[in-house]
């Protein structure tokens, strides 16, 4: 890799990382091309990337964004895992480190807030912003449903009341 190749893989990371709301730190020494494929196809499933790097690379693209604090993370063979919504990556990076031997997080960043595996593990058992959407749609729309129920039921009672005094009056 030349020296401009180096510029552009670094521009181009630290544009990402700057859109990013979590990076996962990760070790992956000894996995296979098959099994980091299928770990880059899960992170993209769920709106996350996942990137092996240079350490020394990686840390000149995490200057001059919220998460230039995860430089000292950057030890031995990584890779790093980052989205936007605050916990697609570490969902998948904690669910595939169970799975896999070779694969462990070492920590990560939100925002600024640097945090260490069981951080990362903590924030993977939050609900994800989909997640949190949905719920919150569901929450809207049944108040709704209940008062459309509501305000027909006023209607059907005038309505069976009046039909009540129509059989009243024919019986008579």
């Amino acid at each position: 890799m030349d020296r401009t190749q180096k510029e552009a893989t670094i521009a181009a990371l630290n544009t990402q990382l700057q859109q990013a709301g979590l990076i996962v730190v990760t070790k992956q020494s000894g996995m296979t091309v098959a099994e980091v494929s299928d770990l880059r196809r899960r992170m993209r499933a769920a709106g996350a990337s996942y990137k092996v790097t240079k350490n020394r690379l990686a840390r000149i693209a995490l200057k001059g964004t919220q998460f230039e604090n995860t430089g000292d993370l950057f030890k031995g063979p990584t890779a790093i895992a980052y989205s936007k919504d605050p916990v697609a990556a570490a969902k998948v990076a904690i669910e595939y480190a169970k799975a896999n031997d070779k694969f462990q997080v070492v920590g990560g960043g939100l925002g600024t807030q640097l945090l260490d595996a069981k951080g990362i593990e903590a924030l993977s058992k939050l609900p994800s912003l989909d997640e949190l959407r949905a719920g919150l749609l569901g929450m809207i729309k049944t108040p709704a449903t209940r008062i459309a129920g509501i305000l027909q039921q006023p209607g059907g009672q005038v309505a069976r009341v009046l039909a009540a005094y129509a059989k009243k009056d024919e019986a008579a």
